[in-house]
């Protein structure tokens, strides 16, 4: 079966928002993990805000040191969960899930294939993890205090979910890559 992964840049306190703003440049150890991630996965889940955003960029991008990312993103199938999207064709290779989030997740998780990557999309890691079809949560945190009223990967009132550590390794930035599995 195949394995629902997120990888997340993360600060200190917790914000995942706009970390173009407050993360580091790749170090060599954050770059291969990045790579590592898209070898391993051949499908794409989004949220509407990521989806969005990231359709009205990512085709636009064919040179440049983004261009591998741009090529592999742009050729995957890209699964978009959304309740007020009539539609994802904005971008080529998507498709709008219609329906049960839950189901169409395990769907994909029995299907043929490598592994599948949320990008970005906080709002729907803490939906995949609530309803645990979230497998493996890596997060690269940035020693770094966000700030300034952005958004956190979890509400300070955000229910208990025990996850438990499997692998931990800091990068010459400074950067802790952390992976965990949910306790099921």
């Amino acid at each position: 079966m195949r394995k629902v992964v997120s990888g997340l840049f993360i600060s200190l306190d917790g914000v995942v928002e706009s970390p173009d703003q407050w993360q580091f440049e790749f170090d060599e150890e954050m770059g291969a993990a990045v790579t590592e991630a898209l070898e391993t996965t051949d499908t794409v889940l989004l949220g509407r805000v990521t989806y969005t955003e990231w359709a009205g960029y990512w085709p636009n991008v064919t040179s440049g040191e983004d261009a591998g990312f741009a090529n592999w993103i742009n050729d995957s199938p890209k699964y978009v969960a959304s309740t007020t999207l009539d539609n994802a064709d904005d971008w080529a290779n998507s498709t709008l899930i219609k329906g049960d989030l839950a189901a169409a997740v395990e769907r994909l998780k029995a299907g043929e294939g490598k592994g599948i990557s949320v990008a970005g999309s906080p709002g729907l890691v803490r939906s995949l993890l609530a309803q645990d079809l979230l497998d493996e949560l890596v997060l690269l945190i940035h020693p770094v205090i966000a700030g300034e009223g952005r958004k956190k990967l979890f509400a300070d009132d955000a229910p208990l979910k025990r996850l438990e550590l499997v692998n931990a390794r800091p990068t010459s930035s400074g950067v802790v890559i952390a992976t965990y599995r949910p306790v099921r």
